[in-house]
């Protein structure tokens, strides 16, 4: 496993700011927009590269449980820099349902303070960090994980979503 960190520092979005607005065109023939969730509490997950060990780990972790997500009003969108034709086949491959959007000028990464200065190997460039932000119906964040695990980031989300959904 390469040596692989985060070295710049990431935007100052916190919980309680307004979520940046977005358009992106997703896997599906989908496009997918923050006015299009408006009134919706919705996932909005950044992840490096599709069909890679970690993103397929996470992808199908969520896929697992969207069911249970959308049936609470919950939509997930994954965000990648990968072009539509790679998510496309990632989605098919993995049989996953909820929309992958292509950022692939990373605007919304860069919005969203996930497109950052990585290091490996002693060699700097600019990548996606693997972060979350969960967003209530008003467009609010409710909560930000940096550095996510894939393994149990579809764990953290549902006990995050569970406690947002008591508050409601």
């Amino acid at each position: 496993m390469p040596l692989m960190t985060a070295t710049s520092q990431p935007s100052g979005l916190q919980p309680g700011d307004r979520a940046p607005d977005f358009t992106l065109p997703a896997s599906g023939g989908r496009t997918v927009s923050s006015a299009e969730l408006s009134g919706k509490p919705y996932l909005l997950y950044f992840y490096p590269k599709a069909d890679t060990p970690g993103c397929t780990t996470q992808a199908c972790g969520l896929q697992e449980v969207l069911p249970k997500f959308e049936a609470d009003g919950l939509s997930i969108i994954g965000v990648s820099p990968d072009p539509v034709a790679k998510i496309e086949k990632f989605a098919t491959k993995y049989g996953l349902e909820f929309p992958l959007a292509s950022d692939e000028d990373h605007a919304v990464a860069e919005a969203y303070g996930t497109w950052v200065e990585k290091s490996m190997y002693g060699r700097t460039y600019m990548g996606m960090e693997r972060s979350s932000f969960l967003v209530d119906g008003e467009g609010i964040i409710r909560h930000v994980w940096r550095k996510v695990k894939p393994a149990t980031h579809a764990e953290l989300v549902a006990e995050a979503f569970r406690d947002l959904s008591s508050k409601a």
